[in-house]
């Protein structure tokens, strides 16, 4: 019967919409390196549909190795080729190399103490902020501090409209629409 809930309105007729959202979109991420992880695949995203890196992210995590920031803060040009001639991603020249820039701000955040996750979280001051439930937003006030505060960190590709997408993702903000099944059933816990 989950055909009968009542979800987002992205979210209510294709089934591979429907499963992200009733298991993933908006749950509150908590490790850095899948927090990390999900901000680029939402780069990856812009300008095109979510459902297209939902289908291609297996090839991405293997194409990038796991998404471990330690190895693609080393990718070189050679990297970048091999990149761009991978068909099942999403093949960006300026995507790729904001992938490794911001690999290299996030380590280089760990290497001055601040942990990802606590930077992202600290924002919201470490709840989920609950949208306003018309699941119409492409921005916030806190997408638009969040951008600006990564950009100074070393991070690029990192727009407010990137980071509101990734903030509801990724459950910083709860934006289920009012009626949908899931609103007040996320909990700060998280993964």
């Amino acid at each position: 019967m989950m055909n009968a809930l009542h979800r987002c309105q992205w979210a209510q007729h294709d089934p591979i919409m429907q499963n992200y959202h009733d298991c993933e979109w908006g749950v509150p991420v908590r490790d850095s390196r899948a927090l990390w992880e999900k901000l680029i695949l939402d780069g990856f995203q812009a300008g095109l549909s979510w459902r297209t890196i939902l289908l291609k992210r297996d090839a991405f995590r293997e194409a990038f190795e796991g998404f471990v920031p330690e190895h693609i803060a080393e990718y070189n040009e050679a990297d970048i080729e091999r990149l761009l001639g991978n068909t099942a991603i999403v093949r960006s020249r300026i995507k790729i190399r904001a992938a490794i820039q911001n690999a290299k701000a996030y380590l280089e955040m760990q290497r001055h103490g601040e942990d990802f996750s606590t930077f992202v979280w600290k924002m919201v001051d470490d709840q989920p902020l609950k949208g306003d439930g018309t699941g119409s937003a492409t921005r916030s006030v806190t997408g638009d501090r969040l951008s600006k505060e990564l950009k100074n960190r070393g991070f690029s590709f990192v727009g407010p409209v990137i980071v509101h997408a990734w903030l509801q993702a990724t459950g910083v903000i709860n934006d289920h629409e009012a009626q949908c099944f899931l609103r007040d059933v996320i909990t700060a816990d998280g993964d």
